[in-house]
């Protein structure tokens, strides 16, 4: 028996009941056997509930409920930036003449949103220090895939195609190996040392005639800042490799340094997490990249460039990777983080990393005396915790993530980094108020004592939320997605 209006909607279906009307056919009907095999067409109708209009809107609308999102509460989920969405993105984001526009309108009459995009390639250059931005790759992944098929391409037109291994720290994100792979090359690790940051010797240990990039962020995964990046820099660079930044954690040094500044080649953009394009469910996404000078050439196109005073596609970039995304990736988050960076100004951002890192310090130091901090120093945007002390009390970080829904917070990331026992990584953003911050940390705090007090409570839960502890195993092995009628 399912809870709420999902009862009335499939055991409350009355026969003959409906919930919409449909105009008259105006058009000369077709047979479905005409546009479809024979296999394809179904032969009885599908057993769908038949209700009113007002019962599947109150059925939604009930579900929407259940949801959690930045609009409802707090969302510390490390490494994904989950902070507020202004309204007024969505309000430009709906202007007719943008969202009115079609792909395939000739450049001249869509001179408005060609200049959106150029001006948003400006913006970013400053922003990063990169020498030329496409906003093409439509999600995260993808602009690390895009920067490292250029990367290939540049060593392949230097003569130097044997270049096949990319670097990664094992504290790195996982879409970064990822990446790797698909774009056809092998990974290698480097380790971290003691403090959580890249280990030197071992980097000089893994480099070599081989390497064709490395991939960081910086601060990295850990949330600590790489004091050695220019070291760093040096050794990939004079070994021939180029050097690959992962713009997750920008949000922590906006204004402050630029990724172009540390000596990086390569950067891509979460514009749906720095730039508060929103990204709950899934999406959308945009993961623009910016490069230095000697891999402009392979940008992918077309590439929107001013010229004579007006804006147009340039599909004339001989040594092009080519296009990564059908028409120009997606504009709507393009405009909701146009109108973020216009809206801050130089200052506010810089303030917003500011207040990110301010609130990430106050919360790491909150909870310090409740868990192991694996990393007693300064952090940025990020911290991460252990579990370690309550997982000898039987408690797992698992069990205290399902203990937070209790209390409507969403958990943080949990078990990643992977060097990191039992590890919660926690960001709680700018936008988060002092009250906000001590609410979670209160409750962590409380549900870190009811591990050493009453671990059966913590190991039970959730106890509040529309359905319980699920068996994590079957439900990812044999999710049910679909309603069983009884008959």
């Amino acid at each position: 028996m399912l809870k709420g209006s999902s009862k009335l909607i499939f055991e409350g279906s009355t026969e003959g009941r409906t919930g919409f009307s449909l105009p008259t056919l105006d058009v000369e009907s077709v047979e479905l056997s005409d546009l479809y095999e024979e296999k394809y067409i179904r032969q009885t109708d599908a057993r769908l509930p038949e209700v009113s209009e007002l019962d599947i809107m109150r059925h939604y609308t009930e579900l929407s409920n259940k949801n959690h999102g930045v609009d409802t509460g707090f969302y510390p989920l490390g490494s994904c930036t989950m902070k507020y969405n202004p309204k007024i993105n969505e309000k430009v984001a709906r202007m007719g003449g943008f969202s009115h526009a079609h792909p395939l309108q000739h450049s001249k009459t869509v001179q408005g949103s060609l200049e959106v995009i150029y001006e948003m390639q400006e913006s970013l250059k400053e922003i990063t220090g990169m020498d030329e931005i496409t906003l093409q790759p439509a999600a995260g992944a993808q602009g690390e895939w895009t920067a490292l098929m250029m990367i290939r391409a540049y060593h392949e037109a230097n003569g130097e195609g044997h270049r096949n291994k990319v670097i990664v720290p094992d504290s790195a994100h996982g879409t970064n190996p990822a990446s790797a792979t698909v774009a056809g090359f092998e990974t290698v690790t480097v380790m971290s040392n003691e403090e959580g940051l890249v280990d030197i010797d071992d980097l000089k240990r893994v480099v070599g005639d081989d390497t064709a990039a490395i991939m960081l962020t910086n601060p990295n995964t850990l949330g600590l800042f790489e004091r050695d990046i220019m070291e760093i820099r040096d050794i990939v660079h004079q070994a021939g490799g180029k050097l690959y930044y992962d713009g997750a954690n920008l949000n922590a040094i906006m204004s402050k340094v630029r990724p172009g500044d540390m000596g990086f080649d390569a950067v891509h953009l979460n514009l749906h997490k720095t730039f508060t394009g929103p990204h709950g469910g899934g999406g959308p996404g945009s993961g623009p990249i910016g490069v230095k000078k000697d891999l402009v050439p392979f940008l992918p196109k077309p590439m929107v460039v001013k010229k004579d005073g007006s804006f147009e596609l340039d599909n004339n970039i001989p040594q092009s990777i080519g296009r990564v995304k059908p028409y120009y990736g997606n504009f709507g988050i393009y405009l909701r983080a146009y109108t973020y960076i216009r809206t801050m100004g130089p200052d506010g951002l810089k303030e917003v990393s500011e207040n990110a890192v301010i609130n990430s310090n106050y919360m790491m130091r909150r909870l310090q005396n409740s868990f192991v901090l694996p990393y007693d120093t300064h952090c940025k945007h990020e911290f991460v915790i252990s579990g370690s002390k309550q997982k000898k009390q039987g408690v797992r970080t698992l069990d205290m993530a399902k203990r937070l829904l209790d209390f409507n917070y969403h958990p943080p990331t949990i078990y990643f980094p992977l060097n990191v026992e039992e590890c919660m990584m926690i960001e709680p953003t700018e936008t988060e108020s002092k009250e906000t911050l001590d609410g979670f940390c209160d409750t962590l705090i409380k549900i870190a004592k009811e591990a050493e007090e009453t671990p059966e409570v913590v190991l039970e839960a959730p106890h509040t939320t529309v359905i319980g502890r699920l068996d994590e195993t079957q439900a990812a092995r044999k999710p049910v997605l679909k309603y069983k009628f009884e008959d």
